[in-house]
């Protein structure tokens, strides 16, 4: 027997179960993000809401801002009532929901059920994270972890895949597809699951009100905490209700009068007993928040390939040299892909969801050599060459409008996620104080968090003003994602040297 088959024997069934569940939950999931920009921004007589990108932005941003948040409640929960129940309580919400997602025609509808969406997503993510932390070991968990984040891939590759087969027929079998894997999901663990040994008297009697309150902890005090959140609410109605200029008015009226506000709580505090209301603000853990706010950076960036891509592909790129590739090939060996062309195509161009879905495919292929190769440098040495690597990226769209430039843009792209993604979670433990490991890898997805929602309403916005209903030069569109991509770069450089410091 060799060593990697004794490794894996001693895995239990909960964890391969909890894999078997990922792999389901990410092919819902997936199944349908990868085509949500194609599906919220076509016309509605080619089966779409016919929304404008500013709208496309918004609700991805929101939604998948919440489903990032959500863990920390969700875990919870599933700490004091049992990680199996938490599973199906998850299937339960997501099932309906995607259903229901083929219902609503108004903005306010869709985002209200994609929500729910979320929501479901949200209650799944902490317990399955959960059993495999509990069902590794310190021998067995880099590897455990390493099979984990491939089962990830394998669901978010093979999502897009049946989707985008499927909304050849009608886009109602999109949400029907992602219902079905979510409802394989939930047998699974009804029939097979069996719950980790679970140390209740430590997990299972932390109230909400203790996790909202850690919630609030690390950003500072409450009055802080509603200061960054007032910001945040005012960002996302510059992205659609108000204009820059009133935006900048109303943040700057906010913000001087919390200022103003402080300086007076300042002067008459008596002590930390007072009402959270008349105490002055204080931040946090503030270089933990300034590493997140970086890495929310790197994740604005990477959210450009799920949001803004699949919207260029459709408008802009000329794919046939692709497809007369694929039809040079079969022909040598003696294949007639003919009968692909619905599956493959729409309008004679291969569908966007397929080029992205390669992110999927070279991180399957291709993490586990970049992991060996990287094995030896730091985190932050890995996390800027990765981000270095998706400013190169973007600036090969620059290159021109085809097919197989595309697709070398999301190879090189996926290079970059590989070498930043799995290190910056270990970056952020090591310079956590020994005595805070556990809230800085608890809250560490916030800025997971704030890339879903920053991602999302930059891509509604530059799309539509550098896309064909704006000024028509969407390579400036890719600069700017460059721009920011390097800027981040930058500034975690600074940030390792001065902060730390």
């Amino acid at each position: 027997m060799s060593e990697s088959e004794s490794v894996l024997r001693q895995f239990p069934r909960s964890f391969w179960m909890a894999n078997v569940m990922e792999i389901f939950e990410r092919m819902g999931w997936y199944g349908f993000y990868a085509v949500s920009t194609l599906y919220l921004t076509n016309a509605v007589a080619d089966g779409g809401l016919g929304f404008s990108s500013e709208d496309r932005g918004v609700i991805q941003g929101i939604a998948t801002f919440f489903l990032y948040l959500f863990p920390a409640v969700f875990g919870a929960l599933a700490d004091r009532y049992g990680f199996k129940r938490m599973f199906l309580a998850s299937a339960v919400v997501m099932a309906p929901a995607y259903i229901l997602l083929a219902a609503p025609r108004t903005f306010w509808g869709f985002l209200g059920v994609y929500f729910l969406v979320a929501v479901g997503h949200g209650m799944f993510k902490p317990v399955v994270i959960s059993t495999v932390a509990k069902t590794t070991t310190e021998k067995t968990g880099s590897m455990g972890f390493g099979i984990f984040y491939m089962m990830v891939n394998i669901g978010g590759f093979l999502g897009p895949i049946v989707a985008g087969v499927v909304r050849g027929w009608d886009w109602k079998y999109v949400f029907w597809a992602s219902a079905g894997w979510i409802v394989v999901m939930g047998v699974a663990c009804l029939i097979l699951y069996k719950e980790p040994p679970r140390d209740e008297e430590a997990e299972s009697r932390r109230s909400l009100k203790e996790v909202f309150a850690g919630m609030i902890g690390v950003v500072g005090n409450l009055r802080f905490f509603l200061l960054v959140a007032g910001l945040l609410v005012m960002l996302v109605m510059g992205s659609k209700w108000w204009s820059f200029p009133k935006v900048a008015l109303v943040a700057g009226i906010w913000l001087g009068f919390n200022l103003v506000l402080d300086v007076v709580l300042r002067a008459a505090h008596k002590g930390p007993d007072d009402p959270w209301l008349v105490q002055p603000m204080r931040v946090g853990e503030g270089r933990y928040l300034v590493f997140l706010l970086l890495m929310a950076g790197f994740w604005t960036s990477f959210n450009q390939i799920f949001m803004t891509l699949p919207e260029y592909i459709r408008d802009y790129v000329d794919t046939s040299d692709i497809w007369a590739s694929m039809q040079a090939v079969t022909e040598v060996v003696g294949m007639d892909i003919t009968a692909w062309s619905r599956a493959l195509l729409e309008n004679g161009q291969i569908k966007p969801e397929y080029l992205v879905n390669l992110n999927a495919f070279g991180i399957i292929c291709f993490q586990v050599l970049i992991s060996y190769l990287v094995r030896k440098t730091s985190p932050l040495t890995s996390i800027i060459a990765g981000v270095t690597v998706t400013v190169a990226s973007f600036l090969i769209y620059l290159a021109g409008a085809t097919g197989w430039i595309v697709v070398s843009a999301i190879l090189v792209f996926s290079v970059g996620e590989m070498l930043a993604s799995p290190r910056s979670k270990e970056y952020a433990g090591r310079i956590a104080p020994p005595d805070k490991v556990g809230m800085y890898m608890g809250y560490f997805y916030w800025c997971v968090a704030l890339g879903n929602l920053f991602g999302g309403l930059l891509s509604g916005v530059a799309y539509q003003h550098f896309g064909p209903k704006g000024v028509d030069n969407p390579d400036l569109m890719w600069v700017l994602f460059a721009v920011l991509a390097a800027s981040t770069a930058v500034m975690l450089v600074v940030y390792n040297k001065v902060v730390l410091k």
